[in-house]
C-alpha cells in the first residue's frame, strides 16, 4: 500500500507561480495551500486546482505560518514546497520509495536547484542548498525566527546533490525583487539580533560583509558562476552591512568617534584576507590580478 503524503504551500500574492508549483505536485494525496490573505487570484487558482484553503494572518515571513499549515495535514508524510518551487517526477519517485521502504527515517533534508537571474547558481553556497522539507508529521518543526533550521525528532537522510533529486527554485527573477526581501528581511534579522543581546560594534560594518563576500565567492567558489557568482557574492555581503546598520538604527543612531589607528588594521586585515584568497584561486590568464588591481 502506498504511503498517503500531504503537500503543504505557504501563498502570499503568488498567482503568477503557484499554478507551476501545484501542478508538480498532483499526484499527492492532500494539498494544503496556506494563504496570508492574499490581493490577488492566488486562492482561486489553488481552489480551482483543487488544494484545500486555509488562512494565516499574514507576516513579513513564513516560519510561523509553515508550522500552522503542517498542523493541518492529515497524512503521515508531509512534503512541504514554496510557491516559487516544484518537484520533477525522480525526486517525486525516490520520495515516495523512503516513504514507503525506510520505516527508521523521520525526515529528509532535499538539494535545492537555485535558478537566480535566469541562471541555475552552482557555487557562492548556492548548492546543493540542503533543506528539511520531506518528514513524517511530528518529526519537524519551525523556529518563530526568520531563516533558521527547524527543530527535528529521530533519525534522517540526505539526498545525493543530484540534479534529479533537487527542487527547483526559481528564486530571484529580478535585483529589485532582491532588494524588495532584502530591506524586509534585514529588519527583522536586526530585530533578532539586537534581542539576542548584540551590541552594536562600527567594526562589524566592515568585518561581516567581507567575510560574507569571501565566504561566498572565493571559499565557495563563486567566482565559477561568473557574473552571477560576483553580482551575488556583493548582493550577500550587502545584506550583512544593511543588518548591522538596522541594528545602528535601532540604537537610535548613537553617535561615535572612529579611531582611524582601527581602521587601518582593519584595512590591512581585510587586504591580507584577500591576498590570501587571491592566491589560492585558479589562475585565469591574468584575470584575478586584474580584478584585484582594480579592489585596490
Amino acid at each position: 500500500m502506498a504511503p498517503s503524503i500531504s503537500v503543504v504551500i505557504n501563498t502570499l500574492n503568488d498567482e503568477a507561480r503557484i499554478g507551476q508549483a501545484l501542478q508538480s505536485v498532483d499526484w499527492a494525496d492532500e494539498v494544503i495551500v496556506c494563504d496570508m490573505h492574499s490581493e490577488d487570484k492566488t486562492v482561486e487558482i489553488a481552489r480551482k486546482m483543487g488544494a484545500k484553503i486555509v488562512f494565516h494572518q499574514k507576516l513579513d515571513y513564513v516560519e510561523p505560518a509553515r508550522n500552522f499549515a503542517i498542523s493541518k495535514v492529515v497524512n503521515e508524510w508531509v512534503l512541504v514546497l514554496d510557491p516559487d518551487e516544484e518537484i520533477n517526477q525522480n525526486l517525486k519517485t525516490r520520495l515516495i520509495q523512503i516513504a514507503q521502504h525506510l520505516k527508521q527515517i523521520n525526515y529528509v533534508r532535499i538539494p535545492r536547484k537555485n535558478i537566480i537571474f535566469g541562471k541555475w547558481m552552482k557555487a557562492a553556497m548556492w548548492w546543493p542548498d540542503f533543506n528539511i522539507r520531506f518528514f513524517k508529521k511530528g518529526a519537524v518543526k519551525w523556529s518563530d525566527k526568520i531563516h533558521k533550521p527547524p527543530q527535528v525528532k529521530g533519525e534522517g537522510l540526505d539526498l545525493e546533490a543530484k540534479e534529479e533529486w533537487a527542487i527547483t527554485h526559481h528564486n530571484y527573477q529580478t535585483i529589485s525583487q532582491f532588494a524588495e526581501r532584502l530591506n524586509r528581511y534585514t529588519t527583522i534579522e536586526a530585530k533578532e539580533l539586537k534581542e539576542d543581546g548584540y551590541q552594536f560594534n562600527w567594526q562589524d560594518l566592515i568585518k561581516k560583509p567581507t567575510g560574507e563576500f569571501l565566504s561566498r565567492f572565493f571559499a565557495n567558489k563563486g567566482y565559477l558562476d561568473g557574473l552571477h557568482g560576483l553580482s551575488l557574492s556583493l548582493l550577500q555581503s550587502f545584506s550583512f552591512l544593511l543588518v548591522y546598520l538596522k541594528v545602528w538604527e535601532i540604537e537610535k543612531f548613537k553617535k561615535e568617534e572612529i579611531n582611524l589607528n582601527e581602521l587601518r588594521v582593519l584595512k590591512k586585515q581585510s587586504g591580507q584576507e584577500l591576498d590570501w584568497w587571491f592566491n589560492r584561486a585558479p589562475s585565469r590568464e591574468g584575470f584575478w590580478k586584474k580584478f584585484k588591481d582594480k579592489i585596490f
